[in-house]
């Protein structure tokens, strides 16, 4: 049976009346890169900070490499590589400086690791961190991160500042890391580089998993954007209460004396009975579109939007 690394069962946070986690369940398994999706204040980085002990659940319970968060203590964050959605980087020291110093922090593990993770990342180690820009801030959050060659990376929207050729250096770093044996959570609301990497993904929604599969079945479920065009008049009525037909739109058009119709519709699944109901008109063109993941994404995310808990408000706008 494979290892799980990370598990959350029936996870509850409130802050005050407002409750960010509500029974939350997860189950990361060792080697795995899994993505944790979800737009900004869905939950994720509340989900995040119990994970790493910043926050005490109100209910429920975590477990992280078999240790709760609380009992772990530093000899558990020394196995982990965590890399915040906001970096708080101040001070007179250059970042050479600052890298080094979280590697005397953890015995030595890393230093040896910092001049060729800062080569790739084109991090200049003698700039002062109170100069840097955001994009090279995230490099420094990058490589600490990563120096020590943890057995788990817990990765809060680790992309975020770094330009694209960068962001493909590291979704690079993230497989290299996983193909020696590490771990991988990584929150994100970029889902091209989610379900470029990830084995498996986790869908949150106010505080909730509304889904966990691994990409190519998510993909599937996603479905298809099927468009026909037939040489005559056709309603809608006809195709709406199909099996595994959805979003039907029917439109009249005109042309060189004849009257025909356009169709778009959502297939999920077997397109037989939408074949067969189209086969009793006259079909001029056909065309049929696999929908991405964010389609899928979006799905999940057509709700009022004051239906969703933000984390923002739940930090008091922090």
């Amino acid at each position: 049976m494979t290892e799980v690394v990370i598990r959350t069962d029936g996870l509850v946070k409130d802050y005050g009346d407002v409750r960010a986690l509500a029974g939350l369940d997860l189950a990361v398994h060792r080697g795995e890169i899994f993505g944790f999706l979800g737009p900004n204040g869905a939950g994720k980085s509340t989900t995040i900070r119990v994970l790493l002990d910043l926050l005490r659940p109100t209910a429920g319970r975590a477990e992280v490499l078999g240790v709760a968060p609380r009992d772990g203590g530093a000899e558990l964050r020394a196995r982990i590589g965590y890399l915040p959605g906001e970096l708080a980087m101040t001070g007179r020291k250059t970042s050479g400086e600052l890298l080094a110093h979280m590697a005397r922090l953890r015995g030595g593990q890393g230093g040896d690791r910092i001049a060729t993770l800062a080569g790739r990342f084109g991090l200049d180690l003698d700039r002062p961190i109170r100069g840097l820009s955001k994009g090279n801030k995230q490099k420094v959050g990058v490589v600490q991160a990563f120096m020590h060659d943890p057995e788990l990376l817990i990765l809060d929207e680790p992309s975020s500042g770094l330009d694209p050729l960068l962001q493909r250096e590291f979704l690079d770093l993230v497989t290299e890391a996983r193909d020696r044996g590490a771990t991988v959570f990584m929150s994100s609301h970029v889902l091209s580089e989610v379900q470029e990497i990830a084995s498996r993904v986790a869908i949150i929604r106010s505080g909730e998993i509304v889904d966990v599969n691994d990409v190519r079945t998510l993909r599937n479920r996603a479905g298809q954007i099927v468009e026909m065009r037939f040489a005559e008049r056709v309603t809608s009525e006809r195709f709406t209460s199909l099996p595994n037909v959805e979003d039907v739109t029917v439109e009249s058009w005109s042309e060189n004396g004849t009257d025909g119709a356009s169709l778009s519709c959502l297939l999920h699944g077997e397109p037989d009975a939408l074949l067969k109901a189209a086969a009793d008109y006259r079909v001029v063109h056909w065309s049929a579109q696999d929908r991405e993941l964010e389609d899928l994404f979006l799905d999940f995310y057509r709700v009022p939007a004051a239906e969703l808990v933000t984390e923002e408000v739940a930090d008091g706008g922090r």
